[in-house]
């Protein structure tokens, strides 16, 4: 791969996660304070993204793998999207911003699976050459935090608005940008793919595996409490008092970063049963440090936001490989799609709703929130997926060991942000 090809993999890569964290991050703090919607409408406004990521299949394997090159697909899609986030800031309530945002995540998901089509096919050795040029990503989520934060402290100034206009002006950049990218033409063009083939569901006979069956009800079940974080994190610590929180949240990606480096080394030390635990102990871990935490332990608010990495990674990352592993190489592809329609499709679909009702009933009735509860509750729910995970779960040497980890640790990276 040449330096200027690198060079714009590279932008690609940074621009596409800076916008969607310019505005995600802050997404439930603009909803309660800016636009006063209930908790369940905050729910509802996260459940977009399930709906981009069972749509985003349909999106891909019947448009861009039969008829147009990814990179004019993704200028497009970036370019409408530009359009959706300037009209959402400018909404004046919810129902008028719910429908921009329902339709800009239906068309954003799919991007993340074009920016990783159009990186691969330009690399003769994906294994050492994605890395560097998916970091980017991280780097351009942390960015925008950091932008929110410390740099223009929106969210003290109640200017979260803004963080719309910032990502549209980025996506509407990428959307140019993306017209410039190496061609990348359909690979599948003429060729003809049922429902099944396009959601993965031709994986589903992994399931005849009791062990991967019970790491699959895992991956649903613990996807519950992750929607909790990703929907209420932002309003708590503002909440709480804590200083720029977008700025602080970026604390989790870039722990999420150093975990993703060490992750083929310890899958290798650890086995694949050891570190899906792992990662599981740290949502419960995690959640009672925000439960606990508060004004005067914001040491336990931070813990648990660097603890991001290891909830991440030690369960998403590994059971990513795990599926890799069990997959084979003829339902490779199938599989990791069949398990993040599982995860982003039906878990969040079911957190997403679950933590807005939740989030509703522990309103307290000066206008602030019982944090304890609402935060014990995923804890909770964390907590018993754990348990009957250790109980029912049975590794195979052979899997935990299997040599093929470094590749799919490679695959499995690039597939979707934490």
């Amino acid at each position: 791969m040449s330096a200027a090809i690198r060079i714009k993999l590279s932008i690609m890569m940074f621009l596409e996660f800076f916008i969607w964290g310019a505005w995600f991050v802050t997404l439930g703090t603009y909803l309660l304070h800016n636009l006063h919607a209930t908790g369940t409408q905050v729910g509802v406004a996260f459940l977009t993204q399930s709906i981009g990521a069972i749509v985003a299949p349909f999106i891909i394997g019947l448009i861009a793998d039969r008829f147009f090159s990814a990179q004019k697909i993704l200028g497009v899609l970036h370019l409408a999207g530009a359009l959706l986030l300037w009209r959402a800031s400018s909404a004046p309530d919810f129902n008028s911003f719910y429908p921009n945002v329902l339709t800009y995540m239906v068309l954003y998901m799919p991007t993340l699976a074009l920016v990783n089509s159009i990186a691969f096919r330009q690399m003769k050795d994906p294994q050492k050459e994605f890395g560097p040029i998916r970091v980017l990503g991280t780097l351009g989520w942390i960015v925008a935090g950091v932008i929110i934060g410390p740099v223009l402290h929106l969210e003290i100034k109640e200017s979260l608005q803004i963080t719309f206009l910032m990502a549209a002006g980025a996506a509407a950049l990428l959307g140019l940008f993306s017209f410039t990218l190496p061609a990348t033409p359909p690979v599948k063009s003429g060729q003809s793919s049922s429902i099944g083939d396009l959601l993965g569901l031709d994986a589903i006979g992994l399931l005849k595996n009791r062990s991967y069956l019970i790491f699959f009800l895992a991956s649903i079940a613990i996807c519950i409490p992750l929607a909790f974080y990703y929907g209420f994190t932002n309003p708590f610590l503002n909440e709480v008092g804590v200083k720029d929180a977008a700025g602080v949240q970026v604390l989790g990606q870039a722990s999420e970063l150093l975990f993703m480096l060490a992750i083929p080394l310890l899958f290798r030390k650890l086995g694949v049963k050891k570190m899906l635990a792992i990662g599981m102990a740290a949502w419960v871990l995690r959640y009672l440090f925000f439960a606990y935490g508060g004004a005067s332990n914001h040491w336990m608010l931070i813990a648990g936001i660097v603890l991001h990495g290891v909830c991440y990674d030690f369960f998403f990352v590994t059971g990513q490989i795990y599926t890799d592993n069990l997959a084979g190489e003829r339902f490779k592809s199938s599989a990791q799609g069949f398990i993040t329609l599982a995860t982003y499709g039906v878990g969040m679909l079911i957190g997403t709703l679950l933590s807005g009702e939740i989030f509703d009933r522990h309103t307290l009735a000066g206008g602030g929130h019982d944090w304890r509860m609402i935060w014990l509750i995923p804890a909770a729910i964390a907590a018993v997926v754990l348990l009957a995970f250790l109980l029912f779960f049975r590794e195979r040497a052979t899997v935990a060991a299997g040599q093929d980890a470094p590749v799919a640790y490679g695959e499995a990276s690039a597939v979707a942000p934490g």
